[in-house]
């Protein structure tokens, strides 16, 4: 995802404040930072374009999930749903705090299947986290009616979908809390950083406390003189890291409409090749367009298909084969490769992954080729590129 694309003066300029005046740390010192606090103004900023009460920044996207998990309660015990397409910081957050990940099948969204949801949830179901994967959204009417009957938990992982929006509403903004990832593959970048939003004071105080070694932050300009109500991490951006994303979130809207257009121009090639469906979208006008994802008749098609399109020079993500997105890969989870022991009922509970399949997620990963748009093309390169993605599918086929 490619906001590092258009890196320019204006980051710079963020960045330079912050190097003139050699305070690189969001808190305190605020004498010498002369009223630069890119942080704070970052967070205003996600708050005004997300339609959101609250945000809190982080050092990168899994440290937001792990704060938003720790202020909702989730822990020891809970057992948080979510789905076998996703990057493994997705698991990683939910182990950290003690959790229980049940892995459940994605449909042709590539995000959870609703009905897989609800025949996963137990008495030990405390929430469910939809990945909004690839740019764009999971079925969230169906998750949140599911989560009303059941009185459970909706924690959105929007970290690969910054701008997208459901039925008119951000992706994030719609459970209890969404979580972004600014690194520097994501949409809008920070270089590292992410982010927690919700429209809930509760959990937004948490998470300011947690993120900041439990910090209450009421002690005015003298950090000292702060309360700890309880323990908490140190998950701080830098001041540097917001200047970035500062200047990269008043472009976002221009980087939105860059990826349509270049999209829509994918799309209308490829779709006059015989054999093609594309990914399903629950909601078409709200989808970011970071990828053109699609999907060949069978497993080795597709294969096929992505050998022949990095042939052709040009990137292509076959998930099934990919270590870091799939379940198929996730060897160090199924088992238990950890550097700290987690407590016995996690393992216990995490054992069943050995030996668990998911023929329904195999058969909608198996086929699926993702292709990654850019903001930096030309016209003529962008259908260049389009011709040659066209080509090497129908070549296959």
């Amino acid at each position: 995802m490619p906001g590092f694309e258009l890196f320019g003066a204006e980051e710079k300029k963020e960045v330079n404040d912050v190097l003139e005046t050699g305070i690189y740390m969001r808190y305190g010192f605020d004498g010498p930072r002369k009223g630069i606090w890119k942080a704070k103004e970052l967070e205003q900023a996600l708050r005004e374009r997300f339609n959101v009460k609250y945000a809190q920044l982080t050092s990168s996207g899994t440290t937001a999930l792990t704060t938003a998990m720790a202020a909702l309660g989730l822990g020891a015990g809970d057992e948080v749903i979510m789905p076998t397409f996703t990057f493994v910081a997705s698991f990683e957050a939910v182990l950290s705090v003690g959790a229980t990940p049940v892995l459940v099948d994605v449909d042709d969204t590539l995000t959870v299947d609703p009905a897989a949801v609800k025949a996963a949830i137990t008495p030990k179901t405390k929430a469910i986290m939809p990945v909004h994967m690839c740019g764009s959204m999971a079925d969230l009417d169906a998750l949140m009616a599911i989560c009303k009957e059941h009185d459970l938990l909706l924690l959105e992982d929007a970290c690969q979908s910054t701008g997208a929006t459901y039925k008119g509403r951000a992706l994030g903004s719609i459970g209890h809390a969404g979580t972004f990832s600014f690194d520097f593959v994501k949409t809008i970048t920070c270089a590292e950083g992410g982010a927690v939003i919700t429209n809930s004071e509760d959990v937004y105080t948490k998470c300011d406390a947690y993120s900041d070694h439990g910090h209450d932050h009421l002690g005015g300009a003298d950090r000292g003189a702060d309360g700890h109500p309880y323990l908490g991490y140190n998950f701080r951006i830098s001041e540097l890291h917001a200047a970035v994303g500062l200047a990269q979130i008043r472009k976002l809207d221009k980087f939105l409409a860059i990826l349509r257009n270049n999209k829509e121009v994918l799309k209308n090639t490829l779709a006059e090749v015989p054999g093609i469906t594309f990914r399903r979208i629950p909601d078409p006008e709200g989808d970011s367009c970071t990828h053109l994802t699609f999907f060949l008749p069978d497993l080795e098609t597709a294969r096929a298909a992505a050998k022949a399109i990095k042939a052709a020079g040009l990137p292509a993500f076959h998930w099934f084969d990919n270590n870091w997105h799939y379940f198929r890969k996730w060897d160090h989870l199924k088992t238990s490769s950890v550097l700290t022991r987690f407590a016995a009922p996690l393992m216990e509970a995490l054992a069943q992954y050995k030996t668990k399949e998911f023929p329904a997620s195999d058969a909608v990963i198996g086929r699926c080729i993702s292709f990654p748009i850019s903001l930096a093309w030309t016209d003529e390169e962008l259908r260049d590129r389009a011709a040659k993605l066209a080509a090497a599918v129908k070549s296959v086929l």
